[in-house]
């Protein structure tokens, strides 16, 4: 009975958390409980970049190896314009998990935003080699990257 009902509490929590977190996070039960990383997220949803911002800096303070939190917080700063922030917060959220697909795809995006296409292939490149089947991240990257090229011919 007891594993029954953390199997179902597990594939609950897992169903509930955005899909490139569960997936990227190096550990997703240190954010499980968190009340900052929770109202992180859900300012992040309502697109309240300063609040995404105040409640992932309290997050990273506590745990500065989240990953995730790191991400939310480049996603928010480039939400913002503060390109200078948002690569400096991809960049730590990549630092510790390399492999953090939603890191690579933002960052891709930011690339894009400041006309560095180099450096956006670079990060899908990253992508095709991360995804063994194709995945929400590099296929969006990919199709913000072809929109680039169409928009910007050499």
């Amino acid at each position: 009975m007891r594993l029954a009902i953390l199997t179902v509490a597990t594939t609950l929590t897992l169903l509930s958390a955005p899909a490139w977190a569960a997936a990227d996070s190096d550990s997703p039960e240190a954010s499980a409980g968190d009340t900052d990383y929770g109202a992180g997220v859900q300012a992040w949803k309502k697109k309240d970049w300063p609040q995404v911002l105040a409640h992932m800096s309290v997050v990273t303070q506590r745990d500065p190896n989240n990953a995730d939190a790191w991400n939310f917080m480049g996603h928010a700063a480039r939400q913002l314009g503060d390109m200078p922030n948002a690569f400096k917060h991809y960049g730590r959220a990549l630092q510790i998990n390399p492999k953090h697909r939603g890191a690579h795809e933002y960052i891709g995006e930011a690339y894009l935003m400041v006309g560095n296409l180099p450096k956006a292939e670079e990060h899908l490149k990253v992508l095709d080699k991360l995804c063994t089947l194709p995945c929400e991240e590099y296929t969006d990257l990919k199709a913000k990257v072809a929109r680039y090229r169409a928009e910007h011919p050499a």
